[in-house]
């Protein structure tokens, strides 16, 4: 009987210990991992509000998120409509125009070529939207590469709206 009572007083021990051990340990490691977390002002950064109650149909604005142009345009119907009757055939990265916008309205999009990373020139090109001058792609009021070197279509950033007059990018 005796015995037992050690055996169970024994397992108790090495389970306390084991215990206390795991949290002390836990407790140690803890502030290395926190401390890899992004601090305040990079959480500030990650997202942006932008005014957009200004900007009028058939122009845009450029704003700065995570150090990337973004374009925010506002479209007029003949440039919704012109982007909605494009056949995805003639597309070399096929999407259509409601699945790049949230609002018809307003087209909300990083402003860099995907090529090699310029900046495309607005109100330019064949398509009189954007225009990359360095290697010549060519992007639909929808920001569709059309022609040139550019594999992909202009990305579209994860954006909600506010309100009617505030766009959040990121």
């Amino acid at each position: 009987m005796n015995n037992k009572i050690q055996s169970k007083r024994r397992d108790f021990l090495f389970t306390a210990t084991y215990t206390i051990g795991a949290v002390g340990i836990g407790s140690a490691i803890w502030p290395l991992v926190d401390q890899m977390n992004p601090d305040s002002s990079v959480k500030a950064l990650s997202t942006t509000e932008v005014d957009v109650s200004n900007v009028q149909p058939g122009k845009t604005i450029t704003v700065l998120w995570r150090g990337k142009p973004i374009f925010i345009r506002r479209r007029t119907k003949n440039e919704i409509d012109e982007a909605a009757a494009v056949d995805l055939k003639d597309l070399k990265d096929p999407e259509k125009d409601s699945d790049r916008t949230k609002n018809p309205e307003w087209l909300v999009m990083v402003g860099v070529c995907t090529h090699l990373g310029c900046v495309p020139l607005g109100d330019k090109g064949e398509y009189k939207a954007w225009f990359c001058p360095c290697h010549g792609s060519h992007y639909d009021t929808s920001g569709r590469v059309r022609k040139g070197p550019a594999p992909k279509n202009l990305e579209i950033p994860k954006y909600e709206f506010v309100d009617g007059n505030t766009i959040k990018i990121g």
